[in-house]
């Protein structure tokens, strides 16, 4: 899916450019901390609860700062992006604000409550043919070129895209104003919008601060895109209860997160699902498998020499499905 002209490196200016943008049209969320996490941790956890956030996630800011950067001509022919769910329901949420139409590249493997959220909000749902049961990144691709072709609608890349991960970064902006003095900030990744924002904005405030991408042991691309240097994609969609973290990395993302990012960690399949059940039971925040993925890291020690510390966690987003929670049935 081409950004365009988007494809560029992102500063701490486009950052606070899209704060600027975007503050009065969606949350600064809470932080949340938990005496009971501290202690099974051996850390002080502070939690950016982005499952407060518009449309339940954080990429509401990315999909904002995107459309609210459009020129009037380019708005009126509306967005496309590609989104299993929770890019997709942010940016028709994003396209309703401004009054303009979202078409959306969906796969029909897609959670229930995610395409219902993307109806809610207006969104144009247009399926992706696959030959496998998980379309590629090529039939993704190929969907929304056709989209662009009868629409002229300007596409919005749910990752590698300058403001889309511009918009992202806000978090972190708002996390490190309210919590200067972390030592350590986590983020989930999948295609890498969230961490490479999340690590440009943080380096500029505070070069100290290690910023720790966390991604399942399942779909570990990132972790080994770091450590070869060179992007390191799949040929098929990874098979990891955290459906939004199946992606790979994009050119752009992978750019900044080897400039700025310190490392990436993995876990298991069995720890995102208790993460994410500690989450609801003892915090009573609800987060999707995506979220719990960062907070498995900490509960699951895998990283070293944190004992003490002040870590941020960035809660990505609370689109869990009801109908199929992971304690409750078999997930994949």
């Amino acid at each position: 899916m081409s950004a365009h002209n988007n494809h560029r490196p992102v500063s701490f200016a486009d950052i606070t450019a899209a704060r600027e943008r975007i503050q009065h049209r969606i949350h600064r969320t809470p932080i949340v901390t938990s005496a009971s996490l501290n202690a099974l941790c051996g850390v002080r956890v502070f939690l950016k609860c982005e499952n407060f956030q518009r449309a339940g996630v954080f990429k509401a800011r990315g999909a904002f700062n995107a459309v609210f950067s459009l020129s009037e001509p380019e708005a009126a022919r509306g967005v496309v992006t590609s989104s299993s769910g929770n890019q997709a329901a942010a940016l028709s949420l994003a396209a309703r604000t401004r009054g303009i139409r979202a078409h959306i590249a969906m796969p029909r493997i897609a959670v229930k409550a995610k395409i219902a959220a993307v109806q809610r909000y207006g969104g144009n749902i247009v399926w992706v043919e696959s030959r496998g049961t998980v379309p590629t990144a090529e039939e993704y691709d190929a969907t929304v070129a056709r989209i662009q072709s009868e629409t002229h609608a300007t596409a919005v890349h749910p990752y590698d895209d300058a403001r889309t991960i511009a918009g992202q970064g806000t978090c972190a902006l708002e996390f490190l104003e309210d919590c200067p003095d972390l030592d350590l900030v986590l983020a989930p990744v999948g295609g890498g919008g969230l961490l490479a924002g999340t690590a440009v904005a943080v380096k500029a405030l505070n070069a100290a601060v290690r910023v720790i991408g966390c991604e399942p042991a399942a779909a570990d691309d990132a972790q080994r895109s770091l450590r070869s240097g060179h992007r390191v994609t799949f040929q098929e969609a990874p098979r990891t209860i955290a459906d939004g973290l199946r992606t790979s990395l994009g050119e752009l993302t992978f750019a900044i997160i080897s400039k700025d990012v310190d490392d990436i960690v993995t876990v298991t399949e069995e720890s995102i699902v208790r993460a994410m059940r500690l989450a609801w039971e003892v915090l009573k925040v609800i987060i999707e498998p995506s979220s719990a993925v960062a907070l498995a890291a900490l509960t699951e020690k895998r990283l070293p020499g944190v004992d003490g510390k002040r870590v941020g966690v960035i809660v990505s987003g609370g689109n869990a499905d009801l109908d199929q929670l992971p304690w409750t049935k078999q997930s994949p």
